[in-house]
């Protein structure tokens, strides 16, 4: 075991490192310049074209597939997990206030390349008896021609799916369990498991129809919560403002000649842990929009964005300045102290429970939806063969999770989010030429 965590170590070292990080970045800047920054430019556009159209019966209801806001729900809820909680507080443990920034870069950055994924998802993606399949496999095959590195990507991402996406999110939902309520976790696992099988043997429609009811109640009452919080201590915005901006950019270490190591962990945590929660770059989005019914790619890619959006800049920037405002990030311990620390300071006894639905909601959420990706990925592998066998072990998987120490589940599930990002970023450089923007009233010719 010493030995496999070396070995990972190293390897998440080189996947999360400094030069990585740039060619997510980099990636993030070749689609806002190719985009002509329409995520900034063009919020209106995006704004009106998702979420205020969801509003519409004909976009929330279905009869051949799921609808674009049930596939948004999906990627959202496999998206907004823990990482949007204990993540950002990690991230501000580690690299400090000025961490929230360049989460915030990642954000805006990530938003150019999700559309290019959800994009590409749609415009390679294939049909099936059962609708429509797609994600980065297809559209490195079909676009690039490269079946190879299309299967290293449908390897890892089956394995990332029972790793960080099953047995560390249901470690979190019975953790949660056990600390909020007292629920020991050898009550909660079974429980947990039976759901988790009841919800993926109905496929992505009832994951779809889960999510896009969850995903709603989940982060009104998070950012409802959040915002009590905030405006409980509103006096102290502005310094918690002031302490992000001027961390981010390590103001008295410039002042004094040198470029200190504050700034490098700033950048370090803040872009990984942004990536870690919003999953732009990973190639997981455009798995489940190539699975909505609509062929309009355009509509895809600002789905995305506006996952993205709520993601990082809507409910990781709540969860910062709630921890900034109430001095938790000043204590010590993990993540989770520290944002139990935010909530309750301010809520009391309320804030920690609070925090503890929150966890698991965020979790389970996030248990499910990452069903679909890996299944995806090993019927890309498969033919479509092995899925009833690959649910009973994603269950299976949920009930180990819930019970064992996933300490090094957790590593290794990192390292393969970060081996996930390798082939689909050079997908997204080599078929930049084929992702663009265009009027509502044109189609784009598919290729399927």
């Amino acid at each position: 075991m010493d030995i496999i965590s070396s070995v990972n170590h190293f390897i998440n070292g080189i996947v999360w490192g400094p030069f990585m990080l740039c060619v997510m970045l980099g990636v993030g800047l070749l689609y806002s310049f190719k985009l002509r920054f329409f995520q900034i430019r063009g919020f209106k556009k995006w704004w009106r074209a998702t979420i205020i159209s969801a509003v519409k019966a004909d976009n929330k209801k279905s009869r051949k597939g799921i609808s674009p806001f049930q596939a948004m729900a999906a990627a959202l809820a496999g998206a907004v997990g823990t990482g949007n909680i204990v993540g950002v507080a990690g991230a501000i443990t580690l690299g400090g206030p000025g961490a929230v920034f360049w989460m915030w870069i990642a954000a805006l950055s990530g938003m150019a390349t999700i559309y290019a994924e959800n994009y590409l998802g749609v415009l390679f993606r294939e049909k099936n008896k059962n609708g429509f399949s797609g994600g980065p496999m297809y559209y490195i095959e079909k676009g690039l021609g490269l079946k190879g590195l299309a299967a290293v990507f449908a390897v890892i991402c089956t394995g990332a799916a029972l790793g960080m996406g099953n047995m560390t999110q249901a470690n979190s939902v019975a953790g949660s369990l056990k600390n909020g309520f007292g629920i020991p976790c050898i009550f909660s696992a079974p429980a947990i498991a039976l759901l988790t099988a009841i919800i993926i043997f109905g496929g992505i429609n009832r994951i779809a129809t889960i999510t896009e009811k969850l995903v709603p109640v989940m982060a009104g009452l998070y950012i409802a919560a959040s915002l009590s919080v905030i405006i409980l201590n509103i006096n102290v915005l502005p310094s918690a403002i002031g302490k992000i901006i001027s961390s981010a950019f390590d103001i008295r270490a410039a002042a004094g000649g040198i470029m200190g190591c504050g700034m490098a962990k700033a950048i370090k945590f803040g872009f990984s842990r942004g990536v870690f929660s919003n999953e732009a770059g990973l190639g997981t989005s455009p798995i489940v929009h190539a699975a909505s019914e609509s062929n309009d790619p355009h509509s895809a890619g600002m789905w995305g964005i506006f996952q993205v959006f709520t993601d990082t800049i809507v409910l990781c920037t709540l969860t910062a300045l709630s921890i900034l405002m109430t001095g938790a990030d000043e204590i010590s311990g993990d993540g989770i102290a520290v944002s139990a620390y935010a909530f309750s300071d301010t809520l009391g006894n309320t804030g920690k429970l609070f925090l503890s639905v929150s966890i698991v909601l965020f979790a389970f959420a996030t248990l499910v939806s990452w069903c679909y990706y890996g299944e995806s990925a090993l019927s890309y592998l498969t033919g479509g063969r092995f899925i009833i066998i690959y649910r009973l072990l994603y269950s299976a998987a949920a009930f180990i999770g819930c019970i064992m120490n996933v300490d090094l589940v957790w590593e290794i599930s990192d390292t393969l989010n970060g081996l996930m990002a390798i082939p689909n970023l050079i997908a997204l450089i080599m078929l930049s030429r084929n992702v663009r923007l265009y009027k509502s009233d044109n189609r784009t010719k598919l290729h399927s």
